[in-house]
């Protein structure tokens, strides 16, 4: 997973926006954030190429917790709510909000999907198809890459609508109620904010 750009720009088209975003989200879904792009995080700007942009908000507010946290906080924060031994403290994949289990059907129709489009699973990435980083990755292909028989609005619609939509909510709901999270119930709210307006975009489309 390569870093994203971080500061708003005029110069990023929506596509380009979306998958950079996409691309932050899986960053700091997967694994602890590392030293730079927590660091990359703390200088980027905060005020939208637009006012009054949807995003902006809870954007500020996720710069504002790298701001004023450490690094080994932010890192420590990660480990105490997805790492560990045994149950996290929140769970990051699809199955467990659309079934109550890991690796259940929900998985099993995901891994027919990716096949369809060509995608597979990295063998060094330790998570399951269905963790959100994965899917994040996922979004992040179909709007940029370039096959457009695979890349494009309506496979995003489609894949987004199936895999991601009907319980990325529920998780977010998870991380922001959770006592210990700051740094990632910020990231929750961005999350939130991003997926309605990713929404309400492919609904749209009808």
């Amino acid at each position: 997973m390569s870093t994203p750009e971080l500061a708003p720009s005029s110069a990023l088209d929506e596509e380009t926006a979306r998958s950079e975003l996409y691309g932050l989200l899986a960053l700091l879904y997967y694994a602890q954030p590392a030293t730079e792009l927590i660091a990359k995080l703390r200088i980027a700007a905060t005020d939208a190429p637009a006012a009054g942009a949807f995003l902006e908000e809870p954007w500020r507010a996720l710069v504002g917790q790298a701001r004023a946290m450490t690094d080994e906080a932010i890192q420590s924060e990660y480990e105490t709510l997805f790492g560990g031994i045994g149950k996290p403290e929140v769970y990051l994949y699809g199955s467990h909000f659309l079934s109550g289990f890991l690796n259940e059907k929900p998985l099993a129709r995901l891994r027919t999907e990716l096949a369809q489009l060509g995608l597979a699973r990295d063998e060094g990435m330790s998570e399951t198809e269905d963790h959100f980083a994965y899917l994040c990755e996922v979004m992040r292909y179909l709007i940029a890459g370039e096959d457009v028989a695979v890349a494009n609005l309506t496979r995003q619609q489609a894949f987004f609508a199936t895999h991601i939509q009907p319980w990325v909510l529920m998780m977010c709901d998870d991380l922001q109620k959770h006592p210990k999270a700051r740094f990632y119930a910020a990231l929750a709210e961005l999350t939130r904010a991003f997926m309605g307006v990713e929404a309400q975009g492919f609904d749209m489309l009808d």
